[in-house]
């Protein structure tokens, strides 16, 4: 059976583990040490960093397929091992729109792609240049390494942003600028490709962000028009298509005031925006994923229920005295019902330690909003007291009551 290699050690690689072991494959994962999340459970582990060239040989040895569960892997690398032959997928000539913005923002631009107005920013004067092609304030980003809100700026006093430009440039920070759409909500379209070139699409999902950071995820986006989201899945698997991708890709689009799309940013592999399929979904982004690097025909996308919403254990300000086994004992007890995926990370302020996933009752619809908000209250409530050992609704675990 095939051994496919993941690059990372974080909790998308443990979860694709997950999926592997149920497909009787193995995941061999290089991880920077022995405590990462997928190293704490995968038995074939090579440490290493994922910048150093003769690990992330050792780590592809013998194996079907390399892939990634971040994007952080320099592709003058990857560009290596193909040359060796090794199925880099998906390929560093993919990968690269989703390592650099830059290069993202220009090869969408060619496609025509729906997207904000971006200038490169080069200097001091080019990002003052922009206020006036962009709008003031823009958003500032970094063009490399970004993520759940760091390497984002958006800057009313234009000495703070000469002050962050001029800093960023000469710590080698590559800068964008981009235009601040004025959006209602964020969605994201999930698809998964083959080297065959065989595509499939996950509903659309609403995601909710806090700080910078995925909190909740609602699938299907609710009050989203059969046809909007038919375009975004169309989208998503053009993009795909063009790009070469091969495995999960995400694509993070805003939804604007007037009702159109704009493509926000793209992740080629599991995605926090589809963590909802590993239980509402007939197939799951992890086992996508594998089946897409290793050309395998691609599973069933469909939703099992009108409903499934996800919420992030997001780390608490200081962890809870009450183990993390006894809040799952107690969770358990009250909402037997969801289902939870914890990652094996110590706590700390809103970092990401697990999600829970609820689905809504089959005799649901997703164009009750009642329905829907009573479906997301009972996935926040439950992610909240695993993070926080605090009920929401000020439930009482040992007396079952509610109140103070």
């Amino acid at each position: 059976m095939p051994v496919v290699t993941m690059i990372g050690g974080g909790q998308l690689a443990r979860m694709t583990h997950q999926a592997a072991i149920a497909l009787g494959q193995t995941l061999r994962v290089l991880a920077a040490g022995p405590d990462e999340p997928a190293a704490q459970v995968s038995p074939n582990v090579v440490i290493g960093s994922h910048d150093d060239l003769d690990a992330l040989r050792r780590a592809a040895t013998g194996a079907h397929a390399l892939t990634f569960d971040h994007e952080g892997v320099p592709t003058e690398h990857l560009e290596v091992l193909q040359r060796e032959g090794v199925a880099v997928l998906p390929p560093p000539q993919a990968l690269i729109y989703a390592q650099d913005k830059i290069a993202m923002r220009k090869r969408l631009g060619a496609l025509g792609a729906p997207m904000p107005k971006f200038a490169e920013i080069t200097s001091v004067e080019d990002a003052r240049a922009a206020l006036d092609t962009l709008g003031d304030p823009y958003v500032l980003k970094a063009a490399r390494g970004g993520y759940d809100g760091r390497g984002v700026w958006i800057l009313d006093d234009h000495a703070e942003l000469d002050r962050v430009v001029a800093e960023q440039l000469a710590a080698g920070v590559p800068l964008l600028a981009e235009e601040k759409v004025e959006w209602t909500r964020e969605l994201s379209a999930m698809v998964a490709r083959s080297p065959f070139g065989q595509g499939a699409s996950w509903p659309v999902v609403e995601t909710v962000q806090r700080d910078g950071q995925c909190a909740v995820v609602i699938a299907p986006a609710p009050d989203l028009a059969e046809d909007v989201a038919t375009a975004a899945e169309q989208l998503a698997l053009r993009i795909a298509g063009e790009l070469g991708v091969v495995g999960v890709m995400a694509v993070e689009l805003f939804e604007t005031r007037s009702g159109e799309l704009v493509v926000n940013e793209l992740a080629m592999r599991p995605h926090n925006s589809g963590h909802w399929g590993m239980d509402g979904a007939r197939t799951g982004q992890f086992e996508q994923h594998l089946r897409a690097v290793l050309d395998y025909p691609l599973g069933d996308t469909s939703p099992i229920a009108p409903v499934t919403v996800m919420a992030n254990v997001l780390g608490a300000p200081e962890a809870p005295a009450m183990s993390m086994d006894e809040r799952l004992h107690h969770l358990f007890a009250r909402m037997p019902d969801v289902h939870v995926h914890l990652y094996g990370k110590g706590e700390r302020k809103d970092r990401k330690i697990g999600h829970v996933n609820v689905l809504g009752a089959p005799s649901g619809s997703i164009d009750d909003p009642e329905y829907v908000a009573a479906v997301r209250e009972r996935a926040e409530r439950a992610a909240h007291w695993l993070s926080h050992a605090v009920w929401t609704d000020g439930w009482n675990e040992h007396t079952g009551e509610n109140g103070e």
